[in-house]
């Protein structure tokens, strides 16, 4: 695997541009050719070798993205290490409990990050961490800043040790089914499972789905704005990209530093042709208006990318329209943690075939998808509704989630046998095509009828005033469970309830009249991850009054928006509003 991403690339273009690290600090970018990227991983190879991590040892990364990190991932992959990382977001506490669940006997970090102007205390945070992991032997600490940090008897100065490091690594052999990497995962009962990913199978279907679902070219210069820490990362900013001889970004910063015109001034003087980002940040962006986007020069752009949750119409229309031009491709594509790469995207498709906007569509080659109805049928013909299952294996998906395979088989072949289950619904168009309707467990019943809380969020999206909702379902008296909105406002104004009774309408001539919330709160931000999930679970224990026992909140941007909210909604109680 090593091989296939960086020595053959050596052998025949050792100058070409692997990765490109857009700083932190804006208009700072570093080039990293193959050679050199070949030559900070064979240095860092041997320095974990030095340390006594063997092959099938298993090695925490907690970095921010660079081109050591990448190079820490390629190390481990080099010498038949297992690499688990951890976005350099989450907390001591999650940091601790996946390097136990794992049992790993290092931690490669930086003594701090930068993201947004701001210091990130990455060792702190791992010193914390591994008080309470006797597996863990040796940290091995990178300088990000000139900042000093307290060194302990485990902590190794990684560069100082690589630069003594010979730069000659010979590449452990490995068989195709021996673990590449794990990588966490939220699942619906909130402990995290390391979902494991194999060598042969996970990178061939990383790089088929790059190529063709991105028509990337040689030359080319892919733009993923993930973080390593989650899937996007591995598999689009790092292993597709470079099996493929590709130049790929590596973006340290946020959308909106050191202006909302963060990313597209990137595209400009980068020149990049691939932008493939989430959801999130373009409606975070079409907040702030066009003139952040068309003050640069995109004319490099061929494809634009959405990823890690359905896209929403207004959303859409945005980068398509404002970002692209209306000349770019927009690929809406649909995959999980537990899929390794893209599994539905409009392309690959045949040349010029029609994009229905905010859709996923077409399956990848030799992906079977099947909707299956409540009583475990198989739903044929179109213009259908059910939970989106695959019916045949492929190759990059998660072999188990690590020490425990029964949790593995109960999560995702059980509910339907002989049947993949995603978790997730979807609706199959006059056409055969496919849209994703949102997680199943974001379903609500309404008077009987079955409505996935992201069909409401979508119609009430399209309000010009509102940017972004969450719904999510309650119990009701009357109709079993009702749709409660959290909204936020673009502008703070003063029309509040004029907008809530537009809302309704929408909703109402969108979907159906049951499908009105019964309440919609406004709020001045949202729960999410730092990925930008929105997480529902902590609304729904706001709104049925449970939110004395919040559960894990560490994977949130920002824990103090949970009280933010709970105010938010005791105010709407006391106006008698419930």
């Amino acid at each position: 695997l090593a091989v296939n991403c960086l020595d053959r690339h050596v052998e025949k273009s050792p100058n070409r541009v692997a990765l490109i690290w857009e700083r932190d600090e804006p208009g700072t970018a570093v080039h990293v050719t193959y050679r050199e990227l070949l030559d900070l991983t064979c240095r860092l190879a041997n320095t974990l070798k030095k340390y006594g991590i063997q092959k099938g040892d298993k090695v925490a990364i907690y970095m921010s993205v660079s081109p050591l990190s990448v190079a820490a991932m390629l190390a481990c992959a080099r010498i038949g290490a297992v690499h688990t990382v951890v976005f350099a977001g989450f907390s001591a506490e999650s940091l601790a409990g996946r390097i136990m669940d794992s049992g790993c006997k290092a931690v490669i970090t930086y003594n701090q990050g930068v993201r947004g102007g701001r210091i990130v205390e990455l060792k702190t945070t791992v010193d914390e961490a591994v008080k309470n992991c006797p597996s863990i032997k040796h940290v091995f600490v990178a300088q990000r800043t000139d900042n000093k940090v307290q060194m302990g008897d485990c902590d190794i100065p990684l560069e100082e040790e690589m630069a003594k490091a010979s730069s000659v690594c010979t590449p452990e052999s490995m068989d195709s089914e021996d673990t590449l990497f794990m990588l966490y995962t939220s699942g619906s009962t909130g402990k995290p499972k390391g979902i494991v990913h194999t060598q042969a199978g996970y990178l061939l279907y990383a790089a088929v789905t790059h190529k063709y679902v991105f028509d990337y070219q040689q030359g080319d210069v892919f733009g993923c704005v993930a973080d390593i820490g989650w899937i996007t990362g591995h598999s689009y900013v790092v292993y597709g990209p470079l099996c493929n001889g590709a130049t790929s970004v590596l973006f340290e910063s946020t959308p909106v530093y050191p202006d909302p015109g963060r990313y597209w001034e990137v595209v400009q003087r980068l020149k990049i042709n691939q932008f493939y980002g989430a959801p999130t940040a373009i409606r975070l962006l079409l907040n702030y208006g066009e003139e952040w986007v068309k003050k640069y020069d995109r004319s490099s752009l061929k494809t634009l990318g959405s990823v890690g949750e359905p896209i929403n119409n207004e959303a859409w229309q945005w980068f398509y329209h404002v970002v692209g031009e209306g000349r770019c491709t927009l690929v809406d594509t649909w995959w999980q943690t537990e899929t390794g790469g893209i599994c539905i995207a409009p392309r690959p498709s045949e040349e010029k075939a029609e994009i229905v906007p905010a859709m996923a569509m077409r399956p990848f080659f030799g992906i079977v998808p099947v909707l299956m109805d409540e009583n475990g049928k198989v739903i044929e013909g179109n213009d259908v509704s059910g939970a989106l299952c695959i019916a045949q294996p492929w190759p990059g998906m998660a072999r188990t989630i690590y020490g425990d395979h029964q949790r593995f088989v109960d999560a995702y072949f059980k509910t339907f046998p002989g049947y993949y289950f995603t978790g997730d619904g979807a609706y199959r168009t006059k056409k055969g095509y496919y849209q994703i309707t949102g997680r199943m467990d974001d379903v609500i019943n309404i008077s009987g009828h079955r409505l996935g809380t992201a069909e409401i969020e979508d119609a009430m999206a399209d309000h010009p005033e509102v940017p972004e909702t969450a719904v999510i379902g309650y119990p009701h008296k009357i109709k079993g469970e009702g749709a409660f909105a959290f909204i936020v406002l673009k502008e703070q104004t003063a029309h509040i309830d004029r907008v809530k009774e537009e809302l309704k309408t929408i909703v109402a001539s969108k979907i159906a009249k049951y499908a009105v919330p019964d309440h919609i709160l406004v709020v001045k931000r949202l729960p999410k991850t730092r990925s930008g999930k929105i997480m529902r679970r902590l609304l729904r224990k706001v709104v049925t009054e449970q939110s004395s026992d919040m559960g894990d909140v560490t994977t949130l941007d920002d824990p103090s928006v949970v009280k933010e909210i709970l105010e938010a909604y005791e105010k709407y109680k006391e106006k008698g509003s419930l």
